[in-house]
């Protein structure tokens, strides 16, 4: 039978939950390093974000001691502490990663057993906790936490894998080619401890561990010389970065006050107008902004009580993460939804290439106007009968696990990207580059075919506006395979990519780098290093080899993970 989300529901798969927390002292002195100093991995997940979990699982399932390393209190990254609902292509019920449709299954299950659901809701195979309109499946930060513990609890519990939460890196030893171990430091209770593998995973959300190690990279714009690529600029443009975003949760309580604070730097984007190319619509704090795709004013509709009734669609219920409809009735107040929209991108400055301090600076100001939309939304917003403002919007801290109500960790839309064996480029990917570079019709072309494929996905080809003064990119693409040398370093000989720091381009970055395709390439990095460790090989070495790299993709495919997209 083949594992789709649906058969996970039928043979309900379920296993209980856990939350997360630091790791004992016991579970430690199970990694002893050789001189008793420090942990010793099979092998080093460094990042614990999607990718990074899916690494760790893969990894765990064939038969290795891993140690997952987090820098906040949270595993799961753009989907927990991030706080973002998944992003998903449309076929994904049927064309899914196993371990992607478990974790799926296992949120799902999680509102089944614990929420008062109706009837209706609970007997939906396919159940959109939130009912939110990007996604099949828009949860809780939370319970997706949750689930994912779920996941890693049995390896927890045999002593296989050691998860150090808010734990980020700060130097790497090297020997030559290699990693031969990782310091990382304790930001939750102070020191450091250092982790020695025989290979390291870099699922950070921003590539931390590609300097460190001083494996070759690229950040922001390659030009058109280098890649080819339709939309690249003709300069390369290192520091033109997509928006990071602070996300928040809130619900709404009409007759209540809930208005927090004047923000400090409220003042400054109230009247800030983005300079951008093309240009912007206005004010960033309205209800009007480009259209990613037409780059033409877009009105946005935003009236909570009638979109909690479904009335109308509008950005309420765009990313919605908890739907009050699909509970008895009495249970829930109201919606809780979830802000990542186009008011509160931040793109005045990078998270890289800048000083500790020019980044920091950079992240209070994201915070500032995330917390600038919140209080204008609740005091400024126009309403449709002519007010102004919602005072019963409240911010959902409890929801994202602070006390400020913003996000533990900022949306990142765009890392570091290795210099790999594979690069992906527009024309590979992107329909109207496709077509031009192949000659195929529009409507009959498809996306390249790689034959080191260890996966699939889907998603348009979407840039967010850049810290380079670019507007949206946000062009057509196909479906595509993910090649197994993007993940592959071009020198580094046991390091591999498990996030989005893969051998994109900052063009194709906009559709490699959401949840399920970050899963899937955590997945494969996972698997890959379990592979080489077991035969003592590198990287690199079962890309070059036509034989080894047909038994590891025979390997993927006996995890049940498509390499190539059926007819759908």
């Amino acid at each position: 039978m083949k594992l789709t989300r649906r058969t996970l529901l039928k043979t309900g798969a379920s296993a209980p939950m856990l939350l997360s927390g630091a790791i004992g002292l016991d579970a430690l002195a199970q990694f002893p390093s050789p001189k008793g100093k420090g942990l010793q991995a099979d092998v080093a997940v460094i990042g614990g974000g999607l990718g990074g979990c899916a690494a760790a699982l893969a990894a765990l399932r064939s038969g290795q001691r891993v140690v997952l390393s987090e820098p906040t209190d949270w595993i799961g990254g753009q989907s927990t502490s991030q706080a973002v609902p998944f992003d998903e292509h449309k076929w994904i019920e049927k064309v899914v990663n196993p371990s992607y449709a478990r974790l799926v299954e296992n949120i799902r299950g999680y509102y089944r057993r614990n929420y008062p659901l109706t009837e209706a809701a609970a007997g939906n195979p396919t159940l959109n906790p939130g009912f939110g309109s990007v996604s099949r499946i828009c949860a809780e930060p939370r319970v997706v936490l949750a689930a994912l513990e779920e996941m890693l609890a049995p390896y927890r519990s045999a002593g296989r894998l050691v998860v150090l939460l808010g734990h980020r890196p700060t130097r790497a030893n090297m020997e030559g080619d290699r990693i031969r171990s990782v310091l990382l430091e304790d930001t939750l209770e102070g020191g450091a401890r250092e982790v020695a593998s025989d290979y390291f995973l870099d699922a950070t959300e921003l590539g931390d561990l590609l300097p460190l190690a001083g494996v070759e990279h690229v950040t922001g714009a390659e030009s058109k010389a280098e890649t080819g690529e339709l939309h690249a600029p003709d300069k390369a443009l290192p520091d033109n970065h997509q928006a990071f975003t602070v996300c928040f949760a809130m619900d709404h309580l009409p007759g209540e006050d809930h208005s927090i604070d004047r923000p400090s730097d409220y003042d400054f984007w109230r009247a800030y107008i983005p300079e951008l190319t093309p240009p912007w619509t206005g004010p960033q704090l309205a209800l009007r902004a480009t259209h990613p795709v037409t780059l033409q004013p877009r009105d946005y509709v935003f009236d909570p009580p009638r979109e909690s009734k479904n009335e109308i669609a509008g950005l309420w219920r765009y990313r919605r993460i908890f739907f009050a409809g699909h509970h008895r009735e009495g249970f829930a107040q109201s919606d809780i939804c979830l802000v990542n929209w186009p008011m509160n991108d931040y793109w005045l400055g990078n998270l890289i290439g800048n000083s500790p301090e020019q980044a920091a600076e950079h992240l209070r100001r994201g915070k500032q106007l995330s917390l600038s939309l919140l209080y204008w939304l609740q005091t400024e917003a126009p309403r449709a009968d002519g007010g102004l403002g919602w005072k019963g919007l409240r911010p959902r801290g409890d929801i994202v696990g602070t006390e400020d109500g913003l996000a533990k960790h900022p949306y990142i839309r765009e890392s570091r990207r290795i210099r790999a064996l594979v690069t992906v480029r527009e024309q590979d990917v992107g329909k109207e580059a496709r077509a031009k570079a192949t000659g195929a019709a529009p409507d009959q072309v498809t996306a390249a075919d790689f034959e080191d494929s260890i996966g699939v996905g889907y998603y348009r080809i979407d840039l967010h506006p850049s810290s380079g003064g670019d507007n949206y990119i946000d062009i057509d693409s196909l479906r595509f395979q993910i090649p197994l040398g993007a993940l592959i370093p071009v020198r580094a000989r046991n390091l591999l990519a498990a996030c989005k720091n893969i051998g994109t381009t900052h063009i194709t970055n906009g559709c490699y780098r959401l949840h399920p395709v970050e899963w899937n390439i955590g997945e494969a990095a996972g698997l890959l290093a379990s592979w080489c460790r077991t035969r003592g090989l590198d990287p690199q070495q079962v890309h070059s080899d036509k034989e080894q790299l047909k038994e590891f993709q025979s390997q993927i495919a006996k995890e049940g993970i498509p390499i190539c997209w059926p007819e759908v």
